[in-house]
């Protein structure tokens, strides 16, 4: 687990080292880099697996200085294979000697011998830069899920890349006034796009080729529900499927612990961790609970670790903690993100009391139904086709609501001519409306856009199974996932996500739509009976924060930047100016600082 950066082609100027300390928080054990004529990579590293010097990257093979081995074949790889020690003996089987016992040396001689034809076998999260000095290309390719980042730039036939976007910007960036109304929209930045027009991301699944100057991008992995189900019961698929993942994710040289909410989906992990690793193993778990009664749920996840014998340690946090938070929170965000602060506090409560990986049940919601957009979405849909040629009407009444409510998000939806499942989900999901993020980026950026385009042709599914996809491809991968791995890594934290593997998808695909996404998370229920009662019949929370009586308490001052906005579009809602603060902080990049307060 690491950064990675560096660049393809023409030799530049930059120094290497720049880059290393632009991602030093991500690997805080050591670092190396590797250069020649033609490319240079750099690796920040975080040591997880083999943690002698034999692992340490950029490597090499044949392994040799790059001084006296220029056609080298080198790697600079950010993740984790979990199966790599299968891989391994298959690999020795066909008569590699290894010098380690690390993945990375095995994602190396499985690339020199296949190519990107060896990525399927992979099951993990990654995203590497692979340099085959020997024929001058490159390669550089993302995890199914995108777990694991890399942005790039593309310039002059030199190819630049790293693993945050802020280790290739360069001074006065040109900002991406797209990516500011989508933000406006989603509250984040969908891929590929982010806040530097020059600076990309590659796709989740997707790999990128290199060679004579000339950058190609194509899909290697693609989400698909299965279409022919099995008849085995589903518990018993998602059983199998929930204590493989669990194993896979275990594989560590150093300890792991889990972050532990109170809700179905980290206990029921908790629950399969403490059945795999036997009644006898130490098992770290980390919490955050407040004060606000409506927001804690420390007390079940303390009841949830002491009933499986985990060493629990909570954060009962302040609105003054968070105050102290949130300069460095900000400074730590790579993109603008109206969400991520629970990540950041849980990881630096890990990290301080020694863990350097965690498991997060980050996924379920999405693979499970846990969302009410499983119901809302299609509701919208049909709404929609049954209310025919009084839409219109219908939208005017909306508009009538107060200005800057969900409402005007739901009027939007309907004033369109056909009904589309992503602008269903935007009226679910979003921020501001179409027209209001266009006339906000107007205001901010002093550029016109075009109003977003929401025509998304859903793949032929059942209306859930489109829901799920969309949470998925949409709201996790662009939201959650970054914002997961950008926060932790901040603190030089590994974040594992069990419920977000390919191997596992494929599994519980099998299982009937009306069995796998029913209301609640039935199925991972059903599948790990351990999961305790006082969790079954919790209501479902999820893992917020009480940041809207925190604002207009006593750092409501971190949203007066926003008064300044010449804008008729209405700012009323707190998580409103919250997203317009975030992005001007990012576009200026003056931190937002707020005064000292003892106020709890």
């Amino acid at each position: 687990m690491c950064g990675i950066g560096g660049w393809i082609g023409e030799r530049k100027s930059w120094d290497a080292r720049e880059m290393v300390d632009a991602l030093k928080h991500r690997g805080p054990d050591g670092h190396g880099i590797w250069t020649s004529n033609e490319a240079c990579l750099v690796h920040t590293r975080l040591a997880i697996l083999d943690l002698s010097t034999k692992a340490t990257q950029p490597m090499t093979f044949p392994a040799a200085p790059s001084t006296t081995n220029s056609n080298a074949h080198v790697l600079a790889f950010n993740g984790e294979i979990y199966n790599f020690r299968k891989l391994r003996e298959e690999l020795k089987g066909s008569g590699e000697v290894f010098q380690s016992d690390s993945d990375t040396e095995v994602l190396l001689r499985l690339l020199v011998r296949e190519g990107s034809a060896c990525l399927p076998k992979l099951h993990g999260m990654f995203a590497f830069a692979y340099w085959d000095g020997l024929n001058k290309r490159a390669l550089l390719a993302r995890d199914p899920f995108g777990i694991k980042p890399l942005y790039y730039r593309n310039l002059n036939s030199t190819l630049e890349f790293a693993s945050e976007v802020k280790a290739l910007r360069k001074g006065n960036e040109k900002i991406d006034a797209d990516t500011v109304r989508d933000f406006l929209l989603w509250g984040t930045s969908p891929e590929p796009g982010t806040l530097f027009q020059s600076i990309r991301q590659l796709p989740a699944g997707h790999l990128l080729r290199w060679e004579n100057g000339k950058v190609n991008i194509e899909p290697w992995n693609k989400l698909e529900f299965q279409t022919h189900h099995s008849d085995e019961k589903p518990e018993r698929i998602a059983r199998k499927a929930l204590q493989e993942s669990v194993a896979r994710h275990l594989v560590s040289d150093v300890p792991v612990g889990f972050f532990l909410s109170g809700g179905i989906d980290s206990t029921a992990l908790l629950a399969l961790a403490r059945e795999h690793l036997g009644p006898t193993a130490d098992i770290r778990t980390f919490s955050i609970g407040f004060s606000n009664p409506e927001f804690d749920e420390s007390s079940a996840a303390r009841q949830t670790a002491e009933h499986f014998g985990a060493l629990h340690t909570e954060w009962q946090m302040t609105s003054n903690d968070a105050r102290l938070e949130i300069p460095e929170f900000l400074a730590a965000s790579d993109q603008p993100t109206i969400d991520g602060f629970n990540t950041w506090c849980v990881s630096k409560l890990a990290r301080k009391h020694g863990v350097k990986v965690v498991i997060s049940g980050l996924g379920g919601d999405e693979l499970a139904a846990g969302y009410n957009s499983f119901r809302r979405v299609p509701n919208l849909m049909r709404a929609h086709r049954a209310l025919g040629y009084s839409r219109p009407l219908a939208a005017n009444l909306l508009k009538r609501l107060p200005l800057g409510s969900p409402w005007q998000r739901l009027a939007s939806f309907f004033e369109a001519p056909e009904p589309s499942w992503l602008h269903a989900f935007h009226a679910q999901r979003g921020i501001f409306t179409p027209s209001e993020a266009v006339q906000l980026t107007e205001s901010i950026c002093d550029i016109k856009t075009e109003p977003p385009d929401f025509d998304w042709n859903a793949p032929v599914m059942n209306p859930r199974d489109t829901v799920s996809f969309l949470e998925l491809t949409r709201y996790m991968r662009n939201q959650l996932l970054r914002d997961s791995d950008i926060f932790s890594m901040a603190h030089g934290l590994e974040l594992r996500v069990p419920l977000v593997d390919q191997h596992l998808f494929s599994k519980l695909s099998k299982i009937p739509t009306e069995s796998r996404l029913r209301d609640g998370k039935q199925l991972i229920l059903d599948a790990v009976p351990e999961i305790p009662s006082w969790v079954r019949n919790r209501p479902k929370k999820g893992f917020r924060f009480p940041f809207q009586s925190w604002m207009e308490s006593n750092f409501g001052d971190l949203l007066e930047r926003t008064e300044h906005i010449s804008t008729t579009i209405p700012l009323t809602a707190w998580y409103r100016k919250w997203a317009v603060a975030i992005l001007l902080q990012n576009i200026d990049h003056q931190p937002i600082t707020s005064h000292s307060s003892d106020v709890d």
